[in-house]
């Protein structure tokens, strides 16, 4: 394409002289030819073709405005009082009469609006819409008004559950008291509400069981749930004979809810381990995990910041606080409680706190120990800090032990002596919230954390940097072929797919457990004995690291697993031990942290309290997604934990109004849709006695059944309801059908 020639222009008017003097007076009188003006209207200026003549006077303040050349638009000078950016209005005629479209109805604009607005999902918004038809259509009556009824309306069906209540905190810090503010359900009224309903009656489970599988040679012990493990076992042989045992599962962790992490929530989640995995780790579904406390969290005071004094006050808070929640199950925990549940049965039920889950730093608070720098770093053994790296069995805390030190330390007459006494343990001046229930050991209660003790801890926050260190120690080629290699690996269901791993941070627990599977394929062909020696010594780490992982991952373990799952982690132990004596020198790592020692209970919990899911931090992690979700939509970000729990209990009210209507649709549609091809029936004949349609499903052969056998089996079943005049329906109609005499007759 051929260029031309740029337009010639004449040259620009040169910028007006603003200093000029104003004109004289006799120039202000418009001449016969200057167009009368209203008031609103821009006077043009100057008459261009004889500039001298009848110029209009400026006043002070005018408004001039000179357009762009190119526009060709004459200058315009405005009175100040009657400038504006705006367009003259008029009567307006709209252009379009439907200007919702292309919706077809201003109705469907408007819904598809609020749906946006809302930032509604696909499964919502098709909710909606199917609501709107219904209520169009004439099958169901509408009658909200307004926001405030909804709430009104959500607040009054709230009250089916335990609803939450604040309470006062009062604290001594030296010479003052400080108070705060705790939101709990009472923890034993929010299980009440659990044991009552009929849904879930059918799922508990009271009793501790021990289950085996035979191998063809001998029955094989094997575990999952908490009540097939020994400390379920334990707590009911400690009990009355007719009293049951009702295990409660407890976590407690700070949450980021701004972006910026200046806002923090501090939730208590509650589950019970009488239920089924199923049920007890999800987290909408009525049983599932539920927000039953929230935590006073304490501003850092730079007064009194890392001293021990106001250490030992942030954990009495968090103990006193505790107590709150704690308080109904407490009293309870000396006598039990008589309760009829949802299935119409009076038991005996006794609390005990049988599993704390919780992350490291969390765990340290529970126990009341010193943490990373203390004498014994473990909440569970007294582990010297400087043998963490060594797999090694020590003796382990109990709760009474605890109680005694500090009784002992409280005892001496100088804070020198009482200092001297707990520091030996690593133990804090505070008294534990836990030892006030019966039959709990806090110590045996706090359990293995597979997300932060594995994924994020021992692999993401040590082995994966030590793969790293080496890769990088190698130089760029091996880092671009770590990358590729990661890249070229097959996609799998239900595994992260990497492109690039070297310069990625990972902080998501999952991931990283996905890019420890993985690592050994990828980085095989680099460290190499000839190319890195001690990188490929760290790979065979990684290897023994991964086979105990999936062991500890188990969600059925037996006698067999758990030995093996012990005999991996002794491996791994071992050449551990290998790499940091090699490694050392070049490293200069300690590997005497924690997380390096806390995989020896890991077997021993299970043993105890079942596969490590039953106590897993990532069902509970998972939550405060949901609760900084509420923060950010549904609060003002000003005293948020009433706000946040408010709507919680309506959350709760929700999903269980809509179980029970799913649950009403699915009853009344039994008889209008194939069970089997759920395929609607042809009702014409539905309602009448004519109607002879039969619905058989084969199976095995039946043997004889009375029937207060068949009630007694299926007596929760609705569709048993009234059996007997069913069933005599069904045969006066289906036997003459087929041409089958009646009994006797008739």
């Amino acid at each position: 394409m051929q260029g031309s020639s740029p337009h010639q222009y004449p040259p620009a008017d040169p910028l007006p002289d603003f200093h000029q003097t104003d004109p004289g007076p006799n120039e202000l009188d418009p001449g016969p030819n200057e167009p009368d003006l209203g008031p609103n209207e821009p006077y043009p200026g100057p008459n261009e073709s004889n500039p001298g003549l009848n110029q209009p006077a400026h006043e002070l303040d005018d408004i001039k405005v000179e357009h762009h050349p190119h526009s060709q638009i004459p200058s315009t000078v405005h009175r100040f009082s009657e400038f504006s950016r705006s367009c003259p209005t008029e009567d307006y005629v709209p252009r379009n009469d439907s200007p919702w479209e292309p919706f077809r109805t201003r109705l469907d604009f408007e819904v598809a609006e609020i749906a946006l607005e809302a930032a509604m999902t696909k499964d919502q918004t098709n909710r909606l819409l199917n609501l709107i038809h219904r209520s169009a259509s004439g099958n169901d009556t509408f009658t909200l008004q307004n926001h405030d009824e909804v709430r009104s309306l959500w607040d009054l069906a709230s009250q089916r559950y335990t609803k939450f209540q604040n309470d006062t905190v009062s604290v001594p810090l030296g010479n003052e008291v400080r108070e705060f503010d705790m939101h709990y359900r009472p923890l034993w009224d929010w299980v009440l509400d659990l044991l009552r309903d009929k849904r879930l009656a059918p799922h508990f489970v009271f009793d501790a069981q021990r289950l085996s599988k035979f191998n063809g040679e001998r029955f094989v012990r094997f575990i999952d749930e908490p009540w097939t493990a020994d400390a379920f076992w334990k707590a009911q042989s400690q009990l009355p004979p007719d009293a049951k045992p009702l295990a409660f599962i407890l976590y407690a962790d700070k949450s980021k809810l701004s972006s910026f992490g200046s806002q923090k929530g501090y939730p208590i989640i509650a589950r019970i381990a009488n239920l089924p995995v199923h049920i007890r780790n999800s987290n909408t579904a009525l049983g599932g995990g539920r927000v039953v406390g929230w935590l006073p969290i304490i501003v850092e005071d730079q007064e009194h910041a890392k001293k021990k004094n106001y250490v030992d006050f942030k954990n009495a808070v968090w103990h006193t606080s505790f107590y709150q929640l704690l308080a109904s199950v407490a009293k309870h925990s000396n006598t039990g409680y008589w309760f009829e549940c949802g299935d119409g049965i009076r038991r005996h039920l006794w609390p005990l706190i049988l599993i704390l889950s919780a992350d490291y730093e969390e765990q340290c608070v529970m126990a009341l120990i010193r943490g990373l720098k203390g004498k014994f770093p473990c909440p569970v053994c007294l582990v010297p800090q400087d043998e963490q790296s060594i797999l090694r069995t020590h003796e382990l805390r109990t709760s009474h032990q605890s109680e005694d030190i500090l009784r002992t330390a409280r005892s001496k007459l100088s804070e020198k002596e009482k200092e001297g006494h707990l520091k030996a343990f690593s133990l804090r001046n505070v008294e534990n919230v836990f030892s006030r229930i019966l039959h709990v050991d806090v110590h045996r209660a706090l359990s293995f954390d597979r997300l932060h003790t594995n994924e994020e801890g021992l692999w993401g926050d040590h082995l994966w940097k030590e793969v790293k260190f080496w890769i990088l120690d190698l130089g760029r080629e091996a880092a671009v072929k770590l990358d590729k290699n990661f890249d070229e690996l097959p996609r799998w269901p239900n595994l992260t797919h990497f492109s690039s791993v070297i310069a990625v941070d990972f902080t998501d627990g999952s991931v990283l457990g996905d890019l420890s599977k993985m690592i050994v394929f990828a980085a095989q062909d680099i460290l190499t004995s000839s190319h890195c020696k001690l990188g490929q010594l760290l790979l065979r780490c990684i290897h023994y690291y991964i086979e105990f992982d999936i062991y500890v991952s188990l969600e059925v373990h037996t006698e067999d697993t758990i030995a093996a799952g012990r005999l991996a982690l002794q491996k791994f132990s071992e050449m551990m031990d290998e790499y940091i004596a090699q490694s050392h020198p070049e490293t200069n790592k300690n590997w005497n942290f924690p997380k390096k020692h806390l995989v020896s209970h890991a077997f021993d919990d299970i043993l105890a309290k079942g596969v490590t899911r039953n106590y897993s931090t990532k069902p509970n992690e998972k939550m405060h997604g949901s609760l900084r979700k509420i923060y950010l939509q549904r609060t003002n970000f000003k005293n948020v934990a009433s706000q946040i729990l408010h709507y919680d209990e309506w959350l709760l009210t929700s999903t269980s109004m809509r179980t029970e209507l799913d649950e009403l649709d699915k009853y009344n549609q039994r008889d209008t849709c194939d069970p089997e091809t759920n395929e609607a029936l042809d009702d014409s004949n539905a309602g009448t006695s004519e109607s002879t349609t039969i619905h058989a499903h084969l199976g095995s052969r039946q043997g004889n059944h009375s029937f207060s056998d068949i009630m007694h089996l299926h007596g929760t079943d609705r569709a048993f309801t009234d059996f007997r005049m069913k069933l005599n329906s069904f045969l006066n109609g289906f036997l003459p059908q087929n041409n089958i005499p009646l009994p006797d007759g008739r």
